[in-house]
């Protein structure tokens, strides 16, 4: 490596996160509103720009706590976006970050040094975004969709259980295709993925059904 050379100068790297949540069935990714430039008073993911002198994942839970308050998550790479004019500062690497967190337990931040305004948004109804968060969005809703087909990835949003409907329409929503109920809950049942607690709640105001819980002992299985 020659440093003095000058393609090695003026190089970057941002760290994103696709946080998502489930909202009454509906599947949410979190968006921050930027106070500064570029794309001031654009909406983003959260994210910045990585130090220097940490780790890939350190910067991208510490650029999640300071814009969004949130801690104590679990994130897992996507990928990375590499476009060379991505950033209209420097050129900047993206590291891209997914995560899952419960709605009910988490306290966003609405305002920053760096942000002035936070709020879930429903994967259908996506702004215009700053830099290339747009395209970083949908490679993550991908990855989600695989990871709901072939792990048990969503037991982290349902600790106290959920319907057989209420899941079945988280399904469809992320994977973007209709679902026979019937087959769907078959799967579940016979793969061993979830188990009956012998309860019953409601779901968007219909009769009571049943609940069920993810079996936390099962291993992972693919569903399609």
């Amino acid at each position: 490596m020659e440093i003095k050379n000058p393609l090695y100068k003026n190089i970057g790297a941002h760290v994103i996160n696709t946080v998502f949540t489930i909202d009454k069935g509906e599947i949410k990714v979190l968006l921050i509103k930027r106070n500064n430039e570029p794309f001031k008073g654009k909406w983003a993911l959260p994210g910045g720009a990585m130090y220097n002198n940490e780790l890939i994942e350190e910067s991208a839970k510490r650029e999640l706590k300071e814009k969004t308050n949130i801690t104590d998550i679990d994130l897992l790479f996507v990928g990375v976006e590499d476009k060379v004019d991505r950033s209209p500062l420097l050129r900047m690497l993206a590291f891209i970050y997914i995560g899952l967190v419960d709605i009910e337990k988490v306290n966003i931040l609405k305002e920053t040094n760096k942000t002035i305004d936070a709020d879930w948004f429903s994967i259908n109804n996506i702004p215009e975004l700053a830099y290339d968060h747009n395209n970083v969005l949908l490679k993550a809703i991908e990855k989600l969709k695989d990871m709901i087909i072939s792990s048990n990835i969503l037991k982290k949003l349902y600790p106290n259980g959920f319907t057989i409907p209420e899941i079945h329409k988280v399904y469809e929503e992320i994977l973007g295709i209709e679902i026979d109920r019937r087959n769907f809950r078959k799967k579940l049942l016979t793969q061993n993925i979830i188990i009956d607690t012998n309860e019953t709640i409601n779901f968007e105001g219909k009769k009571p059904a049943k609940k069920y819980k993810f079996n936390e002992e099962q291993k992972d299985k693919r569903l399609f």
